[in-house]
């Protein structure tokens, strides 16, 4: 049997790691002949109900599932993991506004940070899903100074997602003739999801689709409120299509990219495409599958493609100062 591969996983209570961890177990993330242990962390007051879900691991009985660890100490939680998923963080509450939710999640990060950097593997990677994903992961990777920059990523997957079955049923295609498809700036209401890149059936969206003024509108807004319009008609915020994506998000560094195809994460700026070093964008990405990735170089944005790049960039950067105070060394 493989050497076991560890992760953690915090929020471990929560609906997106109730929908998450049995896909784990099962071999859906590493692969079907990949043993894994999974050590989860939650705050005290959750430790009981995160047993409960442990309970159901066990019943599950998969052979791939070594052990599981819960912990309320992150040094327990952390200890010598390979992959570290950051599933939890402070839900936005009524009323509540954007930076606030980011000055409270912002101690959580810097938490997370640093026991990453205490006590987690040598070659550890690192996914932010908790919102809002780009300035955590900006946050948590500050304060983690052993582990390099381009360990880290968060997860823009689900929206890359969202957009190819919008395009996929405008179409009239399955969602697998929809590639190249890269969804560029912040995990919020500004982020761009690139149709001018994407290809349909091998051709260009635009040739495919030929309703710019769809594109430019309906498409983008849709994609932008998707998380919205889940919660208003559930009651509830995406559970089992952000679990999957977290699976996707994994799987893309993982395997080596298809020939003439890109995914979308969130990573650290080398200053490409004009998007300033020390943001953590959505960006085009490729693998060669050894858990890396590269910015994608060629995709061409117009004008239009551009505006809107430069409207998420000045979002992220406003919320960067938001969260100056917890950036070390920054």
């Amino acid at each position: 049997m493989a050497k076991p591969i560890r992760v953690a996983v915090t929020g471990a209570s929560g609906q997106v790691s109730y929908a998450l961890l049995p896909r784990l177990a099962a071999g859906a993330m590493f692969g079907h002949d990949q043993p894994v242990v999974l050590q989860l962390f939650d705050v005290r007051s959750q430790i009981e109900k995160v047993r409960g879900v442990v309970m159901e691991l066990e019943d599950m009985a998969s052979p791939l599932l070594v052990d599981v660890i819960v912990s309320d100490d992150r040094s327990v939680a952390f200890r010598q993991a390979d992959w570290v998923l950051l599933v939890g963080s402070k839900p936005r509450g009524p009323g509540m506004e954007r930076k606030d939710l980011i000055r409270d999640n912002g101690p959580i990060f810097v938490a997370d940070g640093e026991a990453i950097s205490a006590v987690a593997a040598p070659e550890v990677r690192i996914v932010v899903i908790g919102n809002p994903c780009n300035t955590n992961c900006l946050i948590a990777m500050h304060n983690a100074p052993r582990v390099p920059r381009d360990r880290w990523s968060a997860m823009t997957r689900l929206d890359q997602n969202r957009a190819r079955s919008l395009l996929a049923r405008k179409a009239g295609v399955n969602v697998g003739e929809v590639r190249r498809l890269a969804i560029w700036g912040n995990h919020s209401s500004t982020l761009f999801p690139d149709f001018e890149n994407a290809t349909v059936t091998g051709r260009p969206a635009e040739t495919v689709i030929q309703d710019r003024t769809w594109l430019q509108g309906e498409f983008i807004h849709s994609v932008q409120q998707r998380g919205a319009a889940v919660i208003q008609a559930r009651g509830a915020s995406s559970a089992f299509s952000a679990a999957h994506a977290i699976i996707d998000h994994v799987r893309s560094l993982r395997q080596p990219t298809a020939p003439g195809d890109w995914f979308s994460a969130a990573v650290a700026s080398d200053g490409s495409y004009g998007v300033p070093e020390d943001l953590v964008s959505s960006f085009p990405l490729r693998s060669a599958g050894q858990s890396d990735y590269q910015i994608q170089q060629d995709a061409h944005l117009d004008d239009f493609g551009r505006e809107k790049l430069r409207a998420t960039v000045a979002e992220m950067e406003a919320e960067r100062s938001v969260v100056a105070s917890l950036l070390r060394g920054g």
